[in-house]
């Protein structure tokens, strides 16, 4: 592997993941990683672009902002990429109303989409409300239209809370995929049009950013895809099987967000 002036030479702009890098969700909210948050606060009054991309969707984007601030992070709603809001401008643009299999706590980034007489379907991280009979119900809307349309909030398979290992919405939706024999367009990481308005949002090029995340899959392969280099830390869902993936490898692994930032601080921007 090059050494890690190579790596992170040019780079104007990170992305940052906030589960599992930031902090681990749980219990009274959670609690953020050793280092993470004086990590953040060295990158904002470092002359690097930050945003914050995640795939959260238990809570709004407001909900998030507001317990991250809680736990001493210094971030601002507009500096977060979320695929709630994302998600209700596409179901604007396509005139769609959606049968929603959400968490509560997202709810209320839909409070001005038309769900009546539904002609999709659009599932996140529902948690508890992973029902049979909600899935089931999800599954009757799609096979009552004649073309139907599946929206997922991500395709995470697991994500990391401080009690441990909890599923996330792909084995969800790919049930539903399974059942009804469609494929769901996914509104978050690793959509490429997901990091492709991060960029824009960030202002900076693919070729001049970086992603910081702890999923292999989503958050590295997703945004080398785009072009963007990837770093994976070992916090969060990271397993040390990811550093063998068979498809995926990461421009380097980091074991914390604190240790990516002193290599981005040392090497970026050259």
């Amino acid at each position: 592997m090059a050494a890690w002036g190579e790596r992170l030479a040019g780079v104007r702009g990170v992305l940052l993941d906030i589960s599992g890098v930031l902090y681990d969700g749980g219990e009274g909210g959670g609690a953020a990683i050793a280092g993470s948050v004086e990590a953040v606060a060295r990158l904002k009054r470092s002359r690097l672009k930050v945003r914050f991309c995640t795939n959260e969707s238990q809570k709004s984007r407001g909900d998030l902002v507001r317990l991250l601030r809680r736990l001493g992070f210094d971030i601002s709603e507009g500096e977060v990429t979320a695929p709630a809001p994302a998600t209700c401008l596409i179901l604007k643009e396509r005139g769609l109303r959606p049968h929603l299999l959400v968490h509560d706590g997202v709810r209320s980034e839909f409070g001005q989409i038309d769900t009546s007489n539904p002609n999709c379907v659009v599932i996140a991280d529902a948690g508890e409300d992973f029902s049979y009979q909600n899935m089931n119900k999800a599954f009757q809307v799609l096979m009552e239209l004649e073309k139907p349309i599946l929206f997922s909030l991500g395709k995470g398979r697991y994500y990391k809370e401080t009690s441990g290992l909890m599923l996330d919405v792909g084995p969800y939706m790919k049930a539903l995929e399974y059942a009804c024999g469609i494929e769901a367009e996914v509104v978050g990481k690793p959509s490429p049009e997901f990091f492709k308005s991060a960029l824009r949002e960030m202002g900076v090029d693919a070729s001049q950013a970086v992603m910081i995340g702890d999923d292999i899959v989503g958050d590295v392969g997703g945004a080398q895809r785009c072009g963007i280099r990837a770093l994976q830390v070992r916090t969060g869902k990271f397993r040390p099987s990811d550093e063998h993936h068979p498809e995926v490898k990461a421009d380097g692994y980091v074991d914390n967000l604190a240790e990516a930032v002193d290599l981005l601080l040392q090497h970026a921007d050259q």
